[in-house]
């Protein structure tokens, strides 16, 4: 039996705790949670908005909370819909600790640099060619905001009690999805809240299985593909099936991939396509300098994956690095057939926005996306088969065949977090659903109730509930 269930345990909790949720709620972007009442004010992820005009003027609304600078954020994972509005935050005067795994820091070191760097050069060119509605057009933090932020962070071990006050307690379990990613449980003194982050799969052939903690009173957990599955087919047979047909007629292959994990698996599966003489001498370009970093960090931290030192190495020797944005731009003037995997994955900015400009109009060319796509998105509107994109202020034809390998998705499926949660000791007091959209989060509710027989709550943007 929890505390949660004992009803003398909860009459005699002192102050109640409050969760607040101010962040991926109806979207899968955005995630930043406020717990307050156990201590210190915490806040759980501090992402960027992305997709839709409406979500990303949401970054630069001032916080809706006030934490104190002995405050603390604690940070499931690097991705940018997770850290990417820490540098906005440090830049508006906080002070507190960011904590998170080794290898979140050593991925936020390459990560939140470079968004300020590409924030700064959008807005430059924003200006330069006039097709900001803002005069003059800003970034939303600089390169040195990151650099501010990054002092602030601290790097703790997976597994083990970090004491952030008296009778408060966190510990990061590993959540696979990718390098660094956890799954967090705040204990204080009389109740559990865990929250899941991004969850990765348990087949999956490059990263390990997700952890879960064994109680929790309470349960955040993500929903992005909770009212999916993921086909069972092999990644390196449907990444061959498509690519194939596009080289044999003359096309060039423009992946848009995340840099951080979805990058990586990539040059697996074609290094071990290479290897079999199921692919041919076709030239791949990795261009993204921090999806280049990035690997050579995936090869640092061979605890955090399956691959062995020579499968690293031979994923990332598969590709020529393109770092020199001139070479960037002569590889959109070279008609020979080619792979290219340029961040970012969703088409939301980055060098890929200009391969997408020269290579979309041609059908000869393939634009294979290689996971989720929120909505509002390039990559959504693309996969739902627009006729045009806007980049840069231009319109662009799309031409070119556009397909999606789903199945290299980081994110745990519907089944896989069923799975997840079954492995609690005990019925959670309530489970809150975040981090999907509207369908998804729905479905799982659906399914935690029907099956687990738990009680689920969707909660809305900036939603207040007492634990």
């Amino acid at each position: 039996m929890t505390s949660s269930d004992n009803p003398a345990a909860v009459a005699a909790r002192s102050d109640s705790v409050a969760l607040s949720f101010f962040g991926a709620t109806g979207t899968v972007t955005g995630s930043r949670y406020l717990l307050e009442g156990a201590g210190p004010r915490l806040l759980v992820d501090c992402g960027l908005f992305q997709g839709a005009r409406a979500l990303r003027e949401r970054n630069w609304e001032d916080p809706p909370f006030r934490l104190a600078n002995s405050d603390a954020v604690l940070l499931t994972h690097a991705h940018l819909d997770h850290s990417g509005g820490l540098p906005r935050l440090v830049s508006r005067g906080w002070k507190g600790r960011i904590i998170c795994t080794a290898p979140t820091f050593d991925l936020c070191r390459l990560l939140l640099p470079d968004s300020g760097f590409l924030q700064e050069k959008d807005a430059e060119y924003a200006n330069r060619r006039g097709f900001s509605r803002h005069i003059p057009a800003l970034p939303l933090y600089t390169k040195e905001d990151a650099y501010r932020a990054l002092e602030q962070f601290t790097a703790v071990t997976t597994n083990q009690d970090v004491e952030l006050a008296a009778d408060l307690h966190a510990r990061f379990y590993p959540a696979g999805h990718i390098l660094g990613a956890a799954s967090l449980r705040i204990a204080t003194s009389d109740r559990t809240i865990v929250f899941s982050g991004d969850l990765g799969r348990y087949d999956d052939r490059v990263m390990r299985a997700p952890q879960c903690p064994d109680q929790a009173d309470y349960v955040v957990i993500e929903s992005t593909y909770g009212n999916r599955r993921h086909e069972a087919v092999d990644p390196e047979d449907a990444l061959l099936s498509l690519i194939e047909p596009c080289l044999r007629r003359g096309g060039t292959v423009i992946i848009p991939a995340f840099a951080v994990g979805r990058a990586q698996a990539l040059l697996y599966y074609l290094s071990r396509l290479r290897a079999a003489g199921r692919l041919g001498p076709v030239p791949v370009y990795l261009d993204s300098p921090m999806a280049v970093d990035a690997s050579h960090i995936f090869c640092d931290h061979l605890d955090q994956h399956r691959l062995t030192p020579d499968e690293c190495g031979a994923a990332c020797g598969v590709a020529h690095y393109v770092q020199d944005v001139e070479e960037s731009k002569r590889l959109t003037r070279d008609a020979m057939p080619k792979i290219i995997i340029s961040a970012s994955g969703m088409a939301t900015g980055g060098r890929v926005l200009h391969h997408l400009a020269s290579y979309a109009d041609d059908p000869a060319n393939l634009i294979l996306f290689s996971g989720f796509q929120a909505a509002g998105t390039r990559g959504a509107q693309m996969l739902a088969g627009v006729k045009t994109i806007s980049i840069h202020g231009n319109h662009v034809p799309v031409r070119a065949q556009v397909a999606n390998l789903p199945m290299l998705s980081a994110h745990a499926d519907s089944d896989e977090l069923l799975r997840w949660l079954s492995e609690f000791k005990a019925k959670p007091r309530k489970v809150f659903i975040t981090h999907g959209e509207p369908d998804a989060s729905a479905a799982l509710a659906s399914r935690i109730g029907q099956e687990l027989g738990w009680d689920c709550h969707i909660p809305v943007q900036a939603e207040k509930v007492q634990l």
